[in-house]
């Protein structure tokens, strides 16, 4: 009987045919690909599938609840919904601290305004007014305001002084944001990982529209940054459990500062990434997903703890 991968997506037209159709060359290794098909999704029944690509449930949740679901009925999923679903990107600079990854000051920040269903009295533990003049002191000026979850350059503020920050602040409502040292980079760096064993490092210009963004003319990198930044990605994806991820780096003063590192549904179209760094993502994940229906494996953080409760 065939193994059957399928993969769930979103707005994104090209990437999963160009992964589905790559995956039925597998044919005569036992292997099927699709689109994933669900419906109403019945608690601890598994959907048929044995592997999944995620790339869309970060939007929607109900996907995250069927892909958990799916986990514990056996299915491999990649990425982990569980890990994902604890992740953000306070936590994620926290962690790159104690793994020895250059990252930029961070500090994170209480929501501006109550969160829904709470009063000033669900507040009570939170120190008012926060101490600026230390928070500033520690991240200094120009520095970002952005959320601290999410992606898509979503909620970014760039502020150069309090008076910036402050009025940033004030449009965030709900949201819990970080406050994060700006990094005057002189060349910048978006690296594929696959498999938390192949990494792709890629020239890259945040400041570019979105469709010229890898249209980047940055220097080569010498064989010591070059190893760095490939030992960082790897670093960062191997203790976040991430199989198909980016990590971005600025590189100031010969160091490479990890800025963005939670992009586990990268960006793979080849319009704006470009045909042969999507074509290698495809190849690369095909290995891994086809070692993974051959060598099944969970992740003993989360599914596998919580089963072996039984």
């Amino acid at each position: 009987m065939k193994k059957k991968v399928g993969v769930l997506f979103g707005m994104e037209d090209r990437f999963q045919w160009l992964l589905i159709d790559r995956l039925n060359r597998e044919g005569d290794k036992g292997i099927e690909a699709e689109a994933v098909k669900i419906g109403a999704i019945t608690q601890a029944k598994p959907s048929g599938y044995d592997l999944i690509v995620d790339r869309i449930s970060h939007d929607v949740p109900f996907y995250r609840s069927f892909l958990k679901n799916e986990v514990l009925c056996g299915t491999q999923v990649i990425n982990d919904p569980f890990w994902a679903t604890c992740d953000d990107k306070f936590f994620e600079n926290a962690l790159a601290v104690k793994l020895g990854v250059a990252v930029p000051k961070t500090v994170i920040l209480p929501h501006k305004d109550h969160p829904p269903d709470t009063t000033a009295q669900s507040m009570r533990n939170l120190i008012y007014p926060l101490d600026w003049d230390g928070i500033f002191a520690e991240i200094g000026f120009p520095a970002f305001l952005k959320k601290h979850a999410g992606g898509g350059w979503a909620h970014v503020y760039p502020v150069n002084n309090p008076g910036e920050l402050f009025a940033a602040y004030e449009q965030t409502g709900h949201l819990v944001m970080m406050l994060q040292e700006a990094i005057n980079f002189e060349s910048y760096y978006r690296c594929y990982c696959i498999g938390r064993r192949a990494v792709r490092i890629m020239p890259y210009e945040p400041r570019n529209e979105y469709a010229r963004r890898y249209q980047a003319d940055h220097p080569p990198l010498s064989p010591e940054l070059e190893a760095r930044i490939i030992k960082d990605t790897l670093t960062l994806n191997r203790a976040l459990g991430y199989d198909l991820n980016t990590c971005e780096f600025a590189l100031r003063d010969g160091v490479p500062y990890a800025i963005d590192f939670m992009n586990w549904a990268p960006d793979c179209n080849p319009d704006y990434v470009g045909a042969d760094h999507v074509n290698w993502v495809v190849e690369e994940l095909a290995k891994v997903i086809v070692d993974r229906l051959h060598n099944p494996r969970t992740d003993p953080r989360f599914a596998g703890q919580l089963l072996q409760a039984k």
